[in-house]
C-alpha cells in the first residue's frame, strides 16, 4: 500500500524541482528525502523521478502520484475542518434529500427557518425518487432524508427513522360534482366513481397506504387512467375524466376547475418520516433541521379548492 506521507514528499520534490530544494522546504536532509522516495518507488513498483539537468522531473507515474497527493492533502484538510466542527458541536455542511411533493409545502419553509437560525451552515439539497432518500442516508451520501413509510417503518443499520407527520389524502373533484357542497366525504361513498391514479398502479409505501384505505372502505377503485404527477391528475379531474386522491403536500397549487375535500371513514394518510444518519443525529445542526421540518409539517394547513 502506498504511504501517503511519502506521497507528500514526492509532491514537494515535484513542485520544487529538486531533492535539495524539497529537503530545505520540509526541514529534512537530502539523504532522508532520497530514502523516502526510494521507499515510495518500491511501493509503486515503477520509477517516479528522472534526472533533468541539475534537478529531477517526474515520470508519468510520478506526476500521477503527485497529483493524487494534492487531492489527499485537500481531503485531509476538509476532514480536519469537519472534525473541528464536530468537536465544537456544529457542522459546516448538512446534506438533505426529499421526495417531489415534499418540495412544495414542506421543504421550503423548513429550509427558510433553518437558514434563519443557522446561516453559517451550508445546505446540500437534492430531490430524489420517493424511495431514494433512505438509500442515500444508509450509504452515507446524505445526512437527512424526508421519506414516505408504508405499513411498517424500515429498519436500517446506522440510520434512525423518525416519524414526522401523518399527511392526509384529500379527494379532488371536478367543479360541479354533486359532492362538492360537502366539506368531508366518506370514502365508501366514492366507490362508484372512476379514478385518476398516481400511485396505485405501482408498489411502494404510498400504494400500500391507499390499498389499505380502500380495503377498509370495502371496495377496489375503478381506475380510468394513470398519471405520474399530482398536478397532471388535477388536470384530468378538471376535464371530468375521474376523481383523485392526492396527499396534502401535493395540493398547495390547486387547479381552478377542481374542488378539494377532506375524506373520512377511513381517512387515508401518507406517513412521512425522516431518516437520519446515526453519526450526525445528535449534532445541533441536525437537530435544528429536524425541528424545522417538524414545524413545517405541523403548520401545513388543509388544502381547499375553489368554492363550487
Amino acid at each position: 500500500m502506498l504511504d501517503t506521507r511519502r506521497m507528500q514528499v514526492l509532491r514537494a520534490v515535484v513542485t520544487s524541482g529538486s531533492v535539495s530544494a524539497a529537503a530545505s522546504n520540509l526541514g529534512y536532509t537530502p539523504s532522508a528525502i532520497s530514502q523516502q522516495l526510494s521507499a515510495l518507488e518500491r511501493e509503486a513498483g515503477i520509477a517516479l523521478l528522472e534526472k533533468a539537468g541539475r534537478g529531477v522531473r517526474p515520470t508519468p507515474a510520478g506526476t500521477l502520484l503527485a497529483e493524487r497527493a494534492a487531492d489527499l492533502a485537500e481531503l485531509l484538510g476538509r476532514t480536519e475542518i469537519e472534525l473541528a466542527d464536530l468537536r465544537a458541536g456544529r457542522t459546516g455542511l448538512l446534506r438533505v434529500r426529499f421526495f417531489h411533493t415534499a418540495s412544495v409545502a414542506l421543504i421550503p419553509p423548513a429550509v427558510a427557518k433553518f437558514r434563519a437560525e443557522r446561516p453559517e451552515v451550508r445546505l446540500d439539497l437534492k430531490m430524489v425518487d420517493d424511495d431514494g432518500g433512505l438509500g442515500e442516508v444508509a450509504s452515507g451520501a446524505a445526512d437527512v432524508a424526508v421519506i414516505v413509510v408504508g405499513r411498517e417503518a424500515p429498519e436500517v443499520r446506522g440510520v434512525r427513522v423518525l416519524e414526522l407527520v401523518s399527511e392526509p389524502y384529500h379527494v379532488v373533484l371536478p367543479k360541479g360534482h354533486p359532492m362538492c357542497a360537502e366539506e368531508r366525504i366518506d370514502l365508501a361513498r366514492l366507490q362508484d366513481e372512476e379514478w385518476v391514479d398516481t400511485v396505485m398502479n405501482s408498489t411502494g409505501p404510498c400504494a400500500e397506504s391507499l390499498d389499505d384505505a380502500f380495503a377498509s372502505a370495502g371496495f377496489k377503485p375503478k381506475i380510468a387512467l394513470y398519471t405520474d404527477g399530482g398536478y397532471s391528475a388535477q388536470g384530468f379531474v378538471a376535464a371530468g375524466l375521474g376523481i383523485a386522491l392526492l396527499p396534502r403536500f401535493a395540493l398547495d397549487v390547486v387547479h381552478p376547475e377542481v374542488v378539494v375535500r377532506s375524506v373520512g371513514r377511513p381517512e387515508p394518510v401518507r406517513k412521512v418520516y425522516v431518516a437520519v444518519r446515526e453519526a450526525v443525529a445528535e449534532q445541533p445542526t441536525t437537530r435544528t433541521m429536524l425541528a424545522a421540518l417538524a414545524d413545517a409539517g405541523a403548520f401545513a394547513g388543509p388544502a381547499q379548492g375553489p368554492a363550487d
